[in-house]
């Protein structure tokens, strides 16, 4: 059954049109308007629908088939195969303890890059002041055979000879700044936004381009005010879930 929605309009953005398609689509799989198992319209009726060439829609169902989102039969039609949200394991922490721990046993991280030299931070900051020069790493972490996070870690050149390559293969972050300074933790943010991935990005963690991701940034400043650890990263959006516990009180 085709959607009873208005019709959308690509021609306000420079994002191809078959990857808007298939954000589009994939909506509607993850929401259930299209369940598991049905079968979804046809080539000929998702063109009528949206306003553009068979070709177009193709290329968008093509990039669902890559995700195994939809399986194509000859003579039968396409079918939804599952969910993106029946994926989901990766879970954002939004608490400092939670930030503390691996994603889960079987986590590993990869160094991508570290400068060989000190660098600026090239960074818009919330917190602190910033410092003359930081320890640059890129690193990229994995559940099994998937990554699920590229991040961009700063650290004040004071705190480089105290944190080894062991500790960047093993550790986050926040555990990272939380080992080398302890008590000496002034104050820490943690920030997060919505948005798509780039050509980088993509790449990085084998999604599309333009899917769904969750920018993250963590910053910890020491008690001397002093922006001393910063994570940049970017979690892929098909695999991770942000619980946020609510204080709540009985009302009187």
């Amino acid at each position: 059954m085709a959607s009873t929605a208005p019709r959308p309009d690509f021609s306000r953005s420079a994002i191809s049109r078959y990857v808007q398609l298939a954000a589009l689509f994939r909506r509607r799989i993850e929401t259930g308007e299209w369940p598991v198992g049905s079968q979804i319209p046809t080539v000929h009726e998702l063109a009528e629908e949206c306003g553009v060439a068979r070709a177009t829609i193709r290329q968008a169902l093509g990039q669902l088939s890559d995700e195994n989102l939809i399986e194509r039969f000859r003579a039968k039609g396409t079918f939804v195969t599952r969910r993106v949200q029946e994926e989901i394991w990766c879970a954002i922490p939004t608490d400092w303890s939670g930030l503390l721990l691996p994603s889960s046993d079987d986590a590993r991280i990869e160094m991508l890059s570290r400068s060989p030299r000190s660098v600026q931070l090239p960074l818009s900051h919330e917190l602190g002041a910033v410092q003359d020069r930081y320890d640059h790493v890129r690193r990229r972490h994995w559940r099994g055979d998937r990554a699920f996070l590229v991040a961009d870690v700063y650290i004040a050149d004071a705190l480089r000879k105290q944190v080894t390559r062991k500790d960047l293969l093993n550790k986050t972050a926040m555990r990272i700044a939380s080992d080398v300074l302890g008590t000496e933790i002034g104050d820490a943010r943690h920030t997060i936004t919505i948005g798509s991935a780039d050509l980088v990005t993509a790449e990085l963690l084998s999604i599309p381009v333009n899917a769904p991701v969750a920018h993250v940034r963590r910053e910890v400043v020491d008690k001397q005010g002093r922006l001393v650890v910063i994570s940049d990263g970017v979690y892929r959006g098909d695999v991770v879930r942000i619980d946020i516990k609510l204080a709540h009180e009985d009302a009187k």
